[in-house]
């Protein structure tokens, strides 16, 4: 499976953006899907997933009420909803997909299947 991301850019403070992640070579259908964020320097952090076998969202602490998951298992794409954006949501945004046990829907190492990133900057 490969994965596309895109729809970053460049917000000021308190903006929105919609990142899309797109499969090709098969489907998200059966698999559980995530976002995680990178910063030069740091390790790459979880911010959202989508659980394979009931889709329910859940997401980070740091992003609870500002940012939602999304997936279209139709289209097979997986959306990320990011308002209320603030200067520290600077990232690289990673998609991911895969099937992780429980208690791995948060770590990197559940996943399989990653996209190139696609990079948010918000400005203050």
């Amino acid at each position: 499976v490969q994965l596309q991301a895109s729809g970053g850019g460049l917000v000021q403070a308190g903006g929105s953006l919609r990142l899309s992640c797109a499969a090709s070579g098969g489907t998200f259908s059966g698999h559980t899907v995530a976002w995680f964020r990178q910063v030069p320097g740091k390790e790459r952090d979880f911010v959202a997933a989508s659980i394979r076998w009931n889709s329910n969202p859940f997401t980070a602490d740091s992003v609870k009420g500002r940012f939602t998951i999304s997936r279209d298992n139709a289209k097979n794409t997986v959306y990320l909803q990011m308002n209320s954006l603030k200067p520290e949501d600077t990232a690289v945004y990673y998609c991911a997909a895969g099937t992780p046990i429980v208690g791995m829907a948060s770590k990197t190492g559940g996943y399989r299947y990653w996209g190139q990133g696609t990079e948010v900057t918000v400005s203050s």
